[in-house]
């Protein structure tokens, strides 16, 4: 045991450090500011919809202005895409530096940008992306484009990632709906002041980025600028359609009511609808936001709902507090009357008499107590005199004490549960990493993908923690071929993880999503698999089965297994599965409601109350460990000593309960359209409820098995 908290203490402090060191961005450091004049670099990122899981890249859309390629702007020349993070990638972003001119401090009344021609599919994809809501996400200094909302109070005003691509309106008349694209945009950079000498110097920092679409009709504009002539007084806005914007379709002349030969194409005569873009830009001073708390106008609706979280925890609290009492009662009273009442002592002549009394056969295949094993080593022969004379002072034997001799003899398939409790522990890891260093802000909004990329670095470096808990959990079941525990340990779940998202990845790219993983990415991911951490399983594997060993029982197993009784309903594993998952789930259903919401439908949100997630995710494994203790008891009692699968599948089995939760939830709260789309929503619901049964199925499997051991060596040691 001591080299096992050796082993795990240095490991931890290794990876924390490694992980403190990569991190980029932690609040209040990293502090850009500007000088008046200086150009401000504007990125294209994506466009994402709630009602679907594809997401485009921006600048390859072909009805919006391509980046010219000729502009430099603070270094950067526009059209270049940035170098991206593995887990940007995995998320699907798209970088690229836009032909917008932004120079701090200056206004821009209205500014052209340039005029694009899109044929009749471009148009088509247009109006079937602003009929899914698409929105756009544009960046400044690492900042969101964000719409702006005021709270219901209107006290505070609020942001929310991304603006909207166009908007749809209905005609009574024709009975269609008519689609209109927002082709200019007000841009509103909010500065303060810079912390330091820097704003001694005048130096300032951006502290918010917001967005103001409009959709501006291509008439009445200058031929010369293509300006519109008055900005604040629009008639119509810009339709995709060619019928209604043209003047020449096809050859043919097509004048509206108010139209006249002279005025501007917005059609050529191939078909070719004409979009003009512009936009505006404005600077405003903000005194109340500092450049460390810029973030807190994206989580202020998160902030809104801090009662919700603290009603989730007090929920959470109650449902532990009142397993906490029943497992009290499991070990003070019961347990513990169970071991003192199995062996009495009896000073006279300083021996130790077992007074029991042995079940009759008609309710115990058992007739004789003869092969009691290491538990009878101390008695003497004068202690199965008494087990039939003195009936009046014994008590009789019954229960998990009755299967001692069976208790811990090895599992079926114990050459699989090894490797899946190993890949366990590598997922506690990373998620307690993931978690911790979310609570201290390293992981943060900023940091644009670093979830992921920090998430995957500490499974891959995970992977000796892996090893090392699967070797040793082969080695107590008695495996011998270590070398194939590693194969199967370091290949089973993430192969099956990668083979699958491998899978999806083809309808992705059928869809030509940026949500498709490149090549590229799939083959520093394989690298990543095979050529660390499957090294690193190894090393772990061969610490923990040559150099540790396996753990010691007190017991060790007969030679014949008993026979089982027949069990009662609530005792059964899928009885027991079903009802023991529905009390760890009660404690996480609430907070799954902001999980959900910031992962499906806020795509451009952010879940950022990581304390409130921290708390529950602690009650969360105090009560799996609390449910599978209990369901264990109960299977021990009921003298049925197949245990490992069940605490296995008891802690896990919340999992099944989230899953059913994500089908209400795409029912009822989601509006996803398309088979792809829904196809991914399940398939990657259903990865994670796997992974999360996965790390809850190894924590109630070592709470269940740290039990088992440990009142069976309380009897021993009686």
């Amino acid at each position: 045991m001591h080299a096992d908290s050796r082993f795990c203490r240095i490991l931890a402090s290794f990876v924390t450090l490694l992980t403190f060191a990569n991190a980029f961005y932690i609040p209040g450091y990293s502090i850009k500011s500007y000088r008046d004049g200086e150009t401000i670099p504007m990125f294209w990122n994506k466009i994402y919809s709630d009602q679907t899981q594809l997401q485009y890249a921006y600048s390859e859309l072909p009805f919006v202005c391509p980046p010219s390629g000729r502009k430099a702007l603070s270094g950067l020349t526009s059209g270049t895409s940035l170098t991206l993070n593995l887990g940007e990638v995995l998320r699907g972003d798209r970088i690229m530096v836009s032909d917008y001119e932004l120079v701090m401090g200056e206004d821009q009344e209205i500014r052209y940008l340039c005029s694009q021609q899109v044929d009749a599919k471009g148009l088509k994809w247009a109006k079937q992306l602003i009929g899914n809501h698409y929105e756009a996400e544009w960046i400044v200094d690492n900042l969101p484009g964000a719409t702006s909302f005021v709270t219901t109070d209107k006290s505070r005003k609020y942001y929310a990632a991304g603006f909207k691509l166009g908007y749809e309106d209905f005609d009574r008349f024709a009975m269609e709906p008519r689609y209109y694209i927002n082709n200019h945009v007000t841009l509103v950079i909010r500065y303060h002041r810079a912390p330091g000498r820097g704003g001694d110097h005048g130096k300032k920092v951006i502290v918010g980025f917001e967005v103001f679409p409009k959709s501006i009709e291509a008439g009445n504009r200058d031929p010369a600028t293509g300006l519109p002539e008055d900005l604040n007084s629009v008639e119509h806005g810009m339709e995709l359609d060619l019928r209604a914007n043209a003047t020449y379709v096809h050859g043919n002349v097509t004048y509206s009511d108010d139209s006249s030969a002279s005025e501007v194409e917005e059609v050529d005569s191939n078909g070719l609808l004409t979009i003009p873009y512009t936009y505006s830009v404005y600077f405003r001073e903000e005194e109340k936001v500092e450049w460390g708390s810029r973030w807190d106008m994206y989580f202020v609706d998160q902030e809104d709902s801090s009662k919700i979280h603290w009603l989730a925890i007090l929920n959470s609290l109650v449902i532990s507090g009142l397993l906490t009492a029943v497992v009290a009662v499991i070990f003070g009273r019961t347990i513990r009357s169970d071991i003192k009442g199995y062996k009495s002592e009896d000073m006279e002549g300083g021996k130790t008499k077992l007074k029991r009394k042995v079940r009759s056969p008609l309710r115990s295949p058992r007739k004789s107590l003869e092969k009691l094993g290491g538990l009878l080593d101390h008695a003497d022969a004068d202690a199965e005199g008494d087990l039939s004379s003195d009936d009046e002072s014994v008590e009789e034997i019954t229960g998990w004490k009755l299967i001692h001799g069976d208790v811990f003899r090895a599992p079926a398939y114990g050459s699989i549960l090894a490797p899946l409790v190993g890949s366990g522990m590598q997922l506690v890891f990373m998620a307690t990493g993931l978690v911790v260093l979310s609570c201290f802000g390293v992981l943060n909004p900023s940091f644009r993908g670093g979830f992921v990329s920090v998430g995957l670095a500490l499974f891959v470096v995970a992977g000796i923690f892996s090893g090392y808990f699967s070797a040793r959990v082969y080695k107590t079941f008695g495996g011998v071929l270590w070398q194939k525990n590693v194969l199967i340990t370091g290949t089973l779940i993430p192969g099956l993880l990668f083979s699958t998202i491998f899978v999806l990845n083809f309808f992705v790219w059928a869809q030509a999503s940026s949500t498709a993983i490149p090549f590229g990415t799939l083959i520093a991911l394989v690298a990543l698999w095979l050529l660390i951490q499957l090294p690193l399983v190894y090393v772990g594997s061969w610490y923990g089965f040559v150099i540790v060993g396996a753990w010691d029982h007190p017991v060790k197993p007969n030679v014949i297994p008993r026979q089982i009784p027949v069990q009662s309903w609530y005792t059964k594993s899928i009885q027991t599965i079903l009802i023991a998952g529905l009390i760890p789930f009660a404690v996480i259903f609430i907070e799954l409601l902001f999980v959900f919401k910031s992962m499906w439908e806020d795509k451009s949100g952010f879940y950022y109350v990581f304390g409130f997630l921290a708390v529950v995710c602690v009650i969360l494994v105090i009560t799996v460990v609390e449910v599978t203790v209990v369901a264990t008891y109960m299977q021990l009692c009921s003298e049925n000593y197949h245990w490992w699968w069940q605490s296995f599948l008891v802690g896990g089995s919340s999992s099944l309960w989230i899953f059913m939760y994500c089908a209400w939830y795409y029912f009822v709260k989601l509006h996803i359209t398309g088979f792809v789309s829904s196809m991914l929503f399940f398939v990657y619901s259903f990865l994670a409820c796997a992974v999360y049964g996965l790390l809850t199925g190894t924590i109630g499997f070592l709470a269940a098995y740290a039990f088992v051991r440990r009142i069976y060596s309380a009897i021993k040691a009686d």
